[in-house]
């Protein structure tokens, strides 16, 4: 979670958990956002990030010790129920109707983002 966004999201989770988690997720879902934003889709990734590390404990992505902290103590079995909604948000994030791949196309990081991305996506299945 290099970006700004993706840093004060953790923030966001850790003071509202779980909700934080999965309103992000339906957030990038919602039937009625024809186009998902960069900003919603920053949101979006860092969940699936976070989501990733709960239930795998794998956290050296994460920089926030009150984030760490917070992965460290959740329960995997009370937030596995998120995962499949983890996956299908991602995928939106990598849609046609999304900005984030359109900002990092041109990127000379694009490669490594994407990498990223499919390291992320492999780890929620």
């Amino acid at each position: 979670m290099e970006n700004e966004t993706g840093a004060a999201y953790g923030d966001e989770v850790v003071q509202d958990g779980a909700f934080a988690l999965a309103e992000a997720f339906d957030v990038a879902l919602d039937p009625d956002t024809d186009f998902l934003a960069a900003e919603e889709g920053h949101r979006t990734l860092a969940a699936a990030e976070i989501l990733a590390a709960v239930l795998d404990g794998e956290t050296h992505n994460i920089t926030n010790a009150g984030l760490r902290a917070w992965i460290q103590e959740a329960d995997p079995a009370d937030l596995a129920h998120l995962q499949e909604l983890a996956q299908e948000a991602v995928a939106r994030v990598l849609g046609p109707d999304s900005e984030l791949p359109d900002q990092w196309a041109d990127s000379a990081d694009a490669d490594e983002w994407m990498s990223g991305v499919q390291t992320l996506r492999a780890r929620l299945e």
